[in-house]
């Protein structure tokens, strides 16, 4: 049963040696391990573009709900007022978060096939002028939409406003350039395009807006400052860290950087993604998001009839090799198939064939 390949948005697909690194034992205390925490934060900022005299980096236990949550309490004071951009379950998601801290925000949404607007998103930046923060979801998995970026920074930019991105299913597999953008907070997680294992989130964080944030968190664990600040010494995690995820992550980055960077993994998960598309349509299965809105990161597929059944075509595909997700909407009958991971074209091809196996059994 376990003799299978993840086609899912994270937890993915890893290398064998990825894992093999979980098979020891270390200490937190120990030198050699505080050493593996500073090597990760040196090169997350180097996979960022940006130096540690303008951002640093800091690592979160817990899956990267955690990561932004920890952002969300320690970013936002009780004076400010956060914009929070919605167009799927991820962005709502942190829309909860705000309500459970009770912070100030006020919530733009819009279809979740649908980009926000420039020219209403400027409107309600004028009109209110409480607003101090921005965030968004760059890459939504609900639905695989890839948010425009560069418009909601040069948004924040012309504001003055503090840009916070949730980029957990992007970074790492799609270039961004951070300190270009002039992003605040970068929000990421182990177990999606750097190829890891779940455990921990990080926060890719312009120094001066982190510095200015002490005392404001309303959580002890979540605390992002204080989480700085004991890791900015020498690698020390404020409380235990999970130390087998941390030794699988420094591996997967450098498997990453082996591979070509950002931009080769990239081209690679964008060649499944055409390729998985190209096929799947020639059998009458459609995404969800138009092409042009469409990351390589997951795709959302419509179910292809009205007599469809998705645990039935779940178990089939499994049972051959592969495991896929299913749709996240409420409106629409949907599944994903995810793009990210240790997947190759060898991969895509051998799924299309059982998907074309499937199709052809339940239709005869």
């Amino acid at each position: 049963m376990y003799n299978y390949k993840l086609l899912t948005p994270g937890p993915l697909t890893t290398t064998s040696t990825v894992k093999e690194e979980m098979l020891f034992d270390r200490c937190t205390w120990d030198q050699d391990y505080k050493n593996i925490t500073q090597k990760i934060r040196s090169q997350l900022l180097e996979l960022a573009g940006t130096s540690e005299e303008e951002y640093t980096v800091v690592l979160m236990q817990g899956s990267g709900t955690f990561a932004v949550e920890s952002v969300m309490t320690t970013a936002i004071s009780t004076n400010d007022k956060a914009l929070i951009i919605t167009n799927g379950a991820y962005g709502e998601r942190v829309v909860k978060m705000a309500q459970y801290i009770g912070l100030n925000f006020r919530e733009y949404s819009v279809a979740y096939n649908e980009y926000p607007n420039d020219a209403e998103l400027s409107s309600i930046l004028k009109e209110d002028q409480e607003i101090t923060h921005i965030v968004m979801v760059h890459c939504e998995t609900t639905t695989g939409i890839l948010n425009p970026i560069d418009m909601i920074a040069k948004l924040s930019k012309e504001y003055g406003k503090t840009l916070i991105i949730d980029a957990m299913s992007s970074f790492g597999g799609i270039e961004i350039d951070i300190p270009g953008l002039e992003i605040d907070y970068l929000i990421s997680s182990a177990n999606k395009c750097i190829q890891g294992v779940p455990g921990f989130g990080f926060v890719i964080a312009k120094l001066d807006k982190l510095k200015a944030c002490e005392g404001n968190a309303r959580s002890l664990s979540l605390d992002l400052f204080d989480q700085w600040k004991e890791m900015d010494k020498e690698g020390k995690w404020r409380y235990t860290s999970p130390t087998h995820v941390v030794a699988a992550f420094s591996k997967a980055i450098d498997e990453l950087v082996d591979e070509g960077g950002i931009s080769a993994r990239f081209a690679r998960y964008q060649s499944n993604n055409r390729l998985l598309r190209e096929r799947l349509g020639k059998l009458g299965i459609h995404p969800y998001i138009s092409a042009e809105k469409q990351s390589p990161i997951i795709t959302t597929f419509l179910f292809p009839n009205n007599h469809f059944s998705f645990d039935d075509f779940y178990t089939f595909v499994k049972e051959r090799g592969y495991v896929i997700y299913p749709g996240k909407l409420t409106d629409v009958d949907t599944f994903r198939i995810g793009n990210i991971g240790e997947i190759y074209e060898q991969d895509i091809q051998q799924l299309c064939a059982i998907i074309e196996e499937y199709i052809g059994v339940v239709t005869k």
